[in-house]
């Protein structure tokens, strides 16, 4: 086993100055608050107007937020020597670029561990600013424009995508109604298996016209290698994808599928319990009860959970509900079967059954086989191309509501987006490579 090599304590190299052109020279610690005093390590005599060599004149301070250590913020006091050409009487300051941006109250250390801070670690803009000592405003407007700079207007980012999700997202309730935005998912990592896929962009609105714009934005080679683009039952989103890929396969993927039979039970077993009481379930009532078992596969029943499922479709009037649960568990186990030539026969029995001679009394079955008669070739290609599967997408979807939960929501689109990518992008690997 080799034993770490230990130098001697360096203030310098501890705080990661000397990345910055800075050396300490000086520190202050206080209850709340340390202070490096710092110099800039290479001088800057010559004039950039004309060249001769200047003359040292005095110095200023200025003063820079840094990554903090423990929970005690750190300032960075940076002494900036100021020179004066003799030759043509102007005057100037030590170049800083590496410390920080030109009147940015952060420095650039303090910066990296903020974006990290956001992006790897999912910190609110509270805490980082709490890190950094300085105001919300400030952390806010900081780290969003780095994260831009370094990581969102990054074109490369958009490189080998060959599989789009397209789903809408509620970013905002109001008393006027909820506020809608479409976001596009790289599927293409989870296709591969070779990582989790990734927020691609977020666009305002949620209709065929948004997405369809979105698409024609992108080059035409970018648009020519998409394969497939899984989304939900919207039509738009499918009249878009024919429109601006149109050798794209659109594929309707399972989640979707299964929640619109998922919906119907739901529905058909709300109108016989209305039917029968003339009132909603109850709790005592044999319907209410088995609401959860009933969306239940049937491979994962327990023995209760069948006995009670048993029990209730026992009653004579339940047989609708009977008939509803039955498509369900069919169009589960054609998704759960490992052979997928066989899972997509499966399926198509299922379509058939639905769509054709069906009772007028199963109102929600023969609406829901009006949605699959339309959209059968998008369900079955999914059995052509597995792990296209919009399932990564509402993942996204929830870690975008935790963001807007921490955050405690958002007022502001541009901000919304801007956390989104930051938080659901797929940056994390590029910010912490052991990842």
């Amino acid at each position: 086993m080799l034993h770490p090599t230990f130098a001697t304590p360096d203030l310098t190299t501890f705080c990661r100055l000397d990345e910055l052109g800075l050396v300490a020279v000086g520190q202050l610690i206080e209850p709340n608050l340390a202070t490096i005093e710092c110099r800039l390590t290479e001088p800057d005599p010559w004039c950039r107007k004309c060249g001769a060599e200047g003359v040292a004149r005095d110095s200023v301070t200025r003063r820079l937020a840094h990554e903090p250590f423990g929970h005690r913020p750190t300032t960075l006091l940076v002494r900036v020597r100021r020179y004066r050409c003799d030759h043509c009487r102007r005057t100037w300051r030590q170049d800083m670029t590496r410390a920080a941006a030109a009147r940015a109250k952060i420095s650039r250390g303090g910066l990296a561990w903020a974006l990290k801070g956001i992006v790897v670690d999912h910190l609110t803009v509270t805490r980082v600013a709490g890190g950094l000592g300085v105001s919300w405003s400030a952390a806010n407007d900081a780290v969003l424009g780095e994260g831009r700079r370094r990581l969102i207007d990054d074109p490369a980012r958009f490189d080998g995508v060959t599989t789009l999700g397209v789903d809408e997202h509620v970013w905002r309730h109001t008393r006027f109604g909820d506020k809608y935005v479409t976001v596009i998912i790289d599927l293409t990592p989870a296709r591969n298996k070779t990582g989790p896929a990734r927020l691609l962009d977020m666009v305002e609105g949620r209709s065929k016209a948004v997405f369809k714009q979105w698409l024609a934005e992108r080059p035409a080679e970018w648009s020519k290698r998409i394969e497939v683009v899984a989304m939900d039952g919207f039509t738009g989103f499918k009249t878009a994808t024919a429109e601006e890929l149109p050798d794209a396969v659109p594929v309707m993927d399972p989640f979707h599928v299964v929640r619109l039979a998922g919906d119907a039970l739901d529905v058909c077993r709300r109108r016989v319990q209305q039917d029968l009481f003339g009132r909603r379930g109850m709790k005592g009532d044999p319907l209410y009860q088995a609401r959860r078992t009933l969306h239940t596969g049937d491979k994962l029943l327990t023995d209760r959970q069948r006995s009670r499922l048993a029990a209730l479709f026992a009653v004579e009037e339940h047989v609708e509900v009977e008939a509803t649960w039955g498509i369900y568990q069919r169009m589960i186990a054609a998704y759960r079967e490992p052979d997928r030539n066989k899972g997509k026969h499966m399926m198509q029995a299922v379509i058939d059954s639905v769509t054709t001679g069906v009772p007028a009394a199963l109102v929600e079955i023969r609406r829901l086989g009006r949605t699959l008669k339309q959209r059968a070739a998008d369900v079955l290609a999914f059995f052509d191309r597995p792990g296209t599967s919009n399932g990564p997408t509402e993942a996204i979807n929830g870690r975008l509501e935790h963001l807007r939960g921490s955050a405690l929501g958002f007022r502001n689109l541009t901000n919304y987006v801007a956390r989104s990518l930051l938080e659901a992008g797929g940056f994390r690997p590029q910010l912490h490579p052991r990842s």
